[in-house]
C-alpha cells in the first residue's frame, strides 16, 4: 500500500477498528508523516449476474447502487438507507451460495426493498423494471400498492 499523499509504501497502523463495512485501519505514512483512513473488506467468490438475452455478467454493487439512488432521487430517505439496502441485497445475493443469478431475482429483491422503504422510489424503479406498456399498467401498479398487495 502507498501513501495517498507522497506515495511512500512505509507506513505504520495506528487503530484498527471492525466495522459494518469491514475493518477500519487510520494509517500514518513514515515518509510525510499525514493520516488517512482505510477500509478492509472480505473478497467474495465471484458472482454473475446472467441477462435476460443469456449474457453473463460479473455482479457490480456500483451498478446497483446507482440505479437504486437514481429511484431515489429527490426522496426525503434517512440517511444510510440506500447503503443499507444495497448491501442488504448483496448479502442476500452470497448467502444463495451461487456462482450464478438471474438478473430478474436483483431486479425482485430491489423492487422487494425499495417496496418498504420508499413507494415514490419503489413505482419509479418499477416503471422502468417492469416496463409499463402504457398508463393502465402503471395505475394498476399504484392501485395494488395503495391496496397493500
Amino acid at each position: 500500500m502507498k501513501c495517498p499523499y507522497c506515495g511512500k509504501t512505509d507506513l505504520k497502523v495506528l487503530d484498527s477498528r471492525d466495522t459494518d463495512e469491514g475493518i477500519r485501519r487510520r494509517r500514518q505514512c513514515l515518509g510525510c508523516g499525514r493520516r488517512f483512513t482505510t477500509i478492509e473488506r472480505i473478497s467474495l467468490r465471484d458472482l454473475y449476474v446472467v441477462k435476460k438475452d443469456g449474457r453473463r455478467e460479473e455482479f457490480n454493487k456500483e451498478k446497483l447502487r446507482a440505479g437504486i439512488i437514481k429511484a431515489c432521487e429527490k426522496r426525503p430517505l434517512p440517511v444510510g438507507a440506500l447503503d443499507k439496502l444495497v448491501d442488504d441485497i448483496e448479502a442476500s445475493l452470497y448467502q444463495l451460495g451461487k456462482n450464478e443469478i438471474p438478473s430478474s431475482l436483483v431486479g425482485d429483491k430491489v423492487m422487494d426493498g425499495l417496496k418498504k422503504l420508499d413507494q415514490i422510489a419503489y413505482i419509479r424503479f418499477a416503471s422502468v423494471y417492469r416496463q409499463f406498456a402504457d398508463i393502465t399498467d402503471l395505475k394498476e401498479e399504484i392501485e395494488d400498492l395503495s391496496s397493500g398487495a
